[in-house]
């Protein structure tokens, strides 16, 4: 396994070597990641993306260490996801969103359950989070969309990369086009990932049954109701989609019957999906940036 201690920087070395690179602009309404990334449908994936993140080592110690996950896990997600839309969305103000986010894990080090010591803006382990997020947009409409064509998944690779500059990090570690991309995704998969503490206890129903609700809005009896098909539902997904070999070391079974299961499940959300207004397919954020536009283009 890679040792985390060649990737060590400083959090602000980190941040003053972006000043070298020039950073692209925001990405606006004509991009694919527009398109993608705040559509309803990615909640479907967010367990996903968690056990891949989880699944690094640095990024399982941050979480263990400095956060409630075990006991809440909505308030990280619940409070990362709104800026993280925004380093796509929020236009001319993406930059500072994305410092906004950046600095967020500033005070998030320590050492790691092989003894290493990390930091989360090392520029490899911030990079495997983002990654994770861009390269579940490609899985999401293979499986709940559209397939995207090769064309597609390389430009959506590129805007990904002025994606990631918004955050004032170091491009040092962003592979410089997709096909290396997926070299770098497939390496890190076969000699990065790992178990890890959260994992465990995100694929456990023992150890879920607990959670409380993502929203106080949400009548204490519906969600005692709904918590075993929303943190079952979106592991047994998560199962499903992940790369084989994370599967495998994690020691997930996966039958033939359940992808049937996942496959009819992916039939009623493309059908579903076509009768929503494009508005309403749309998480909050996304939601306000495509109405502004369209302010924007009528004022102009």
């Amino acid at each position: 396994m890679m040792s985390l201690t060649q990737t060590d920087v400083e959090p602000a070395r980190a941040t003053e070597r972006a000043g070298d690179d020039i950073r692209p602009a925001p990405l606006g309404p004509d991009s694919l990641t527009w398109e993608l990334f705040g559509d309803l449908r990615a909640l479907l994936m967010v367990g996903r993306a968690g056990i891949l993140q989880n699944m690094h080592p640095a990024i399982a110690a941050g979480v263990e260490q400095h956060s409630d996950y075990d006991s809440n896990p909505w308030n990280r997600l619940l409070r990362s996801i709104e800026p993280i839309l925004g380093v796509v969305y929020d236009g001319a103000q993406a930059p500072a969103t994305g410092a906004t986010v950046r600095d967020f894990h500033r005070e998030i080090k320590g050492r790691d359950a092989h003894g290493a010591r990390y930091h989360a803006l090392q520029p490899d382990v911030y990079y495997w989070a983002h990654a994770t997020f861009f390269e579940s947009q490609i899985v999401i409409r293979e499986l709940f969309g559209v397939p995207l064509t090769a064309g597609e998944q390389e430009r959506l690779y590129d805007e990904s990369i002025a994606w990631y500059a918004q955050y004032g990090l170091t491009m040092r570690p962003v592979p410089p086009d997709y096909a290396s991309f997926r070299r770098y995704w497939d390496r890190t998969l076969a000699d990065v990932l790992a178990q890890s503490e959260p994992v465990r206890w995100s694929l456990d129903p023992a150890r879920r049954r607990d959670i409380p609700r993502p929203y106080e809005w949400i009548p204490r009896p519906l969600w005692r109701a709904l918590r075993p098909l929303v943190m079952g539902g979106s592991m047994w997904v998560a199962a499903g989609t992940l790369p084989p070999l994370a599967r495998e070391r994690l020691g997930l079974a996966w039958t033939a019957r359940d992808e049937r299961r996942l496959r009819l499940l992916a039939r009623v959300v493309r059908a579903s999906f076509r009768l929503v207004p494009h508005d309403l397919r749309y998480m909050p954020r996304a939601r306000r940036a495509w109405r502004r536009e369209r302010r924007a283009g009528v004022a102009g």
